[in-house]
């Protein structure tokens, strides 16, 4: 009944990609029911919050 533990697979580079796609596929559809001017606009405040999340915990 004692099994040895063994350590978790790396799913960093899966989860990344998925992000991607999520991302991809996301904008996709808001630029078909918007426009492209809202995917600039959320590509921008998404970059914003990225960048203030990170200096956030740079801190």
């Amino acid at each position: 009944m004692n099994r040895p533990v063994q350590p978790a697979p790396n799913y960093t580079n899966a989860c990344l990609v998925m992000a991607g796609l999520n991302l991809f596929w996301i904008f996709g559809v808001i630029w078909v029911l918007i426009g492209l001017w809202a995917v600039m606009v959320t590509g921008y405040a998404l970059d914003k919050l990225i960048s203030w999340l990170a200096r956030r915990r740079a801190h």
